[in-house]
C-alpha cells in the first residue's frame, strides 16, 4: 500500500489537506510515477529508487532528514560512536528550528530557516565531511555519514523552500493504520479488494486530517450520496465536506428579527 500525502503545512482553511492510499501487488517506481502523472511539484520521501524516474518529470526531489537522522544515532547506539553522537545533537537543533517555525506562513519561515537553521546545517556538513575521512569504509559509522553526504542536497531542500518539511513523517505516520489493521484482517483477499480498502482508508484519514469525525463523515455520505447530482460529487470529498448543521446554516436564507 503506497501512501501520499499532503504536508502539515497546508492549513484546514478549505484548501485541504489529505492522505491517499494506492494499492499494488508490487513497489515498483511505475507506480509512484502512475499516481503522480503531471504532478510537477516538490516530493519528500526516502531514498528508495522508484522515486528517481519521477526527477524527469519535473519533480523537485526533497529527502527526509528523519532517515540519515536514523542512521547515525543507531550507529551512535551500536559502537558509542562520538561522531554520530555529535552529528545527531546537530540535526537535533535543525529540529529545535523546525518546531520553532511550525506556526510560520511559507516565507517567513523559509526565512527564519536561513537565518538560524542553514549555518547548522553547514557546519553538519563540514563536521561529517572531516569525520568521515578518519573512518575505515565498512564502519557502521561511516556508512551512515556517506548516506547523509551523497544525499546532502536532497535532505538540505526543505531550506530553501518554507513550503517543504523537514522530513516525511506525517507520511510515516499515516502508514499506522495499515499497521494495526494488519493485526486485525491481514489479507485483502483480491486486487479489487485491496483497491476498495485504499478507497476507504483514504477518505478515513482524509476525513481525520481535516478535523472530522470519520464516523459522522462517512455516515452523511452514504446519506446523501444516492441522491446527489454527479457534479455536486465533489462536495462530500472530506476537504470540502462540512457537518449538516454548518451546511444548513449556511445555506440558509437570512432572517431579520424586528421588533
Amino acid at each position: 500500500m503506497w501512501v501520499y500525502r499532503t504536508t502539515n503545512f497546508v492549513a484546514v482553511n478549505g484548501k485541504g489537506r489529505a492522505v491517499l492510499y494506492d494499492f499494488s501487488t508490487g513497489r515498483g517506481g511505475e507506480n509512484a510515477r502512475r499516481v503522480l502523472q503531471g504532478f510537477a511539484g516538490t516530493l519528500v520521501t526516502d531514498d528508495f529508487s522508484g522515486y528517481h524516474a519521477l526527477q524527469s518529470q519535473g519533480v523537485t526531489a526533497a529527502l527526509c532528514m528523519a532517515h540519515a537522522r536514523r542512521k547515525l544515532f543507531e550507529a551512535h547506539q551500536y559502537n558509542g560512536s562520538e561522531i554520530a553522537g555529535h552529528a545527531v545533537a546537530l540535526i537535533g537543533k535543525l529540529y529545535e528550528f523546525e518546531r520553532e517555525a511550525r506556526e510560520l506562513e511559507p516565507q517567513a519561515r523559509r526565512r527564519w530557516r536561513q537565518q538560524h537553521a542553514k549555518p547548522v546545517a553547514e557546519a553538519l556538513h563540514t563536521w561529517l565531511s572531516e569525520q568521515r575521512q578518519k573512518l575505515a569504509r565498512a564502519d557502521v559509522t561511516a556508512k551512515a555519514i556517506d548516506y547523509a553526504l551523497s544525499n546532502w542536497r536532497g535532505l538540505t531542500r526543505y531550506l530553501d523552500d518554507g513550503h517543504v518539511p523537514i522530513d516525511n513523517n506525517a507520511a510515516e505516520n499515516a502508514v499506522r493504520p495499515l499497521a494495526v489493521g494488519r493485526k486485525n484482517w491481514l489479507f485483502v483477499g483480491s486486487q479489487q479488494a485491496g483497491e476498495r480498502a485504499a478507497v476507504v482508508l483514504s477518505l478515513i484519514e482524509s476525513a481525520k486530517l481535516n478535523g472530522h469525525d470519520p464516523w459522522a463523515y462517512l455516515k452523511d455520505v452514504f446519506e446523501r450520496l444516492p441522491t446527489l447530482k454527479q457534479r455536486d460529487l465533489a462536495q462530500l470529498l472530506p476537504h470540502n465536506w462540512r457537518p449538516p448543521d454548518d451546511a444548513a446554516v449556511a445555506n440558509s436564507t437570512p432572517v431579520a428579527v424586528v421588533a
